[in-house]
């Protein structure tokens, strides 16, 4: 347990922050399965609203830390080849 007020003061910051980053984690790995799911189906309609729902969450998840930049523009452009598929 820690024992000086910053430690103390950490531990409930690593709390608050871990609990959204593991919302915004699930929420991506949600959108990423519905991504896969609009690509089986085969809807372009349907492809293109769940990438760019995804696309969408990616930067702001990249905005507030919980995902790295080249992490972020990786997934972003393997999207891409799910939406330009010809």
């Amino acid at each position: 347990m820690a024992n000086t007020k910053s430690a103390i003061k950490a531990a409930r910051k690593t709390a608050r922050l871990t609990t959204r980053n593991k919302a915004a984690k699930t929420r991506l790995k949600t959108l990423h399965k519905k991504l896969l799911t609009a690509e089986k189906a085969g809807k372009p309609e349907d492809i293109k609203s769940a990438a760019s729902a995804y696309v969408s969450a990616m930067d702001k998840a990249t905005k507030s830390g919980v995902v790295h930049k080249n992490a972020a523009a990786r997934a972003k452009s393997h999207v891409a080849k799910f939406v330009f598929a010809k």
